[in-house]
């Protein structure tokens, strides 16, 4: 039997506009699986993202309909969104190291927590840094400035920092975007390893990257969700032609 961890029923977004940026949008998300969303520009990939943490509340124009329930309870109804997002970790697209050492970047959440504890701070650090197959590279400069490492480097590091929080889910919004080759390699196989141990939803504008890496794949299309299935299905039989249409390249 499937564990379903989060599951979207009847979702529509809306912003500024009167027409919804998500459209009724039903989807189950599996545990300990890399689900990934993709589609052209402008179809709602970040905003569904955004959704699943709460994050699009920063927007006063922001308004919803229908139900997101993480281990079947409904997040709209939670007031602790801070503990939400605990649970619910985000990477972005550009990483966004604090302008501290490598090491207070990773304890920053848990201090925050309350942990204080010298050893329990140490061992998370370093457990976070392997996690994100980066501790080798920075073992011996752990209290230099996080901004002195490469972008590949602070990418990695800013999941090191979002693992360090002990997440339940982690969201990535096109996390290798603005990487080299390797550096993308590298965070690609982190996520294979993370998925063992966590939930994680991967928007990305790379379709190859889609094949690589995720279980399953979820076309978007101007808000809508077309189809869903696992990604090979979607990438050699898709029931939909838009789907088909995106992935040989006829639009988008």
């Amino acid at each position: 039997m499937v564990d379903v961890r989060i599951a979207v029923k009847n979702l529509s977004v809306y912003f500024e506009e009167e027409s919804p940026v998500l459209k009724n949008i039903n989807l189950d998300i599996y545990a300990n699986e890399i689900l990934g969303i993709i589609g052209p520009a402008s179809s709602g990939k970040t905003t569904f993202l955004r959704t699943l943490n709460r994050l699009n509340d920063i927007y006063p124009s922001f308004k919803f309909e229908g139900n997101v329930l993480l281990d079947n309870e409904d997040i709209y109804l939670k007031k602790n969104v801070g503990k939400l997002r605990k649970r619910v970790g985000m990477v972005f697209t550009m990483p966004n190291p604090l302008p501290i050492s490598i090491y207070d970047n990773i304890a920053y959440g848990p201090r925050m927590a309350g942990i204080k504890d010298k050893k329990k701070l140490n061992e998370l650090v370093e457990q976070s840094l392997k996690a994100a197959y980066l501790f080798d590279e920075v073992k011996d400069r752990l209290h230099k400035p996080a901004l002195e490492l490469s972008g590949g480097q602070q990418q990695r590091l800013c999941i090191a920092r979002t693992l360090a929080n002990e997440p339940e889910v982690i969201l990535f919004d096109e996390p290798c975007s603005g990487l080299d080759p390797i550096s993308t390699t590298k965070v690609e196989d982190a996520m294979h390893k993370l998925k063992e141990k966590y939930t994680l939803i991967l928007v990305t504008n790379n379709t190859k990257q889609a094949a690589r890496v995720c279980d399953r794949t979820a076309f978007f299309l101007l808000g809508e969700l077309i189809e869903i299935d696992k990604t090979a299905t979607i990438f050699t039989v898709p029931k939909d032609k838009r789907t088909g249409d995106y992935m040989t390249g006829r639009f988008g």
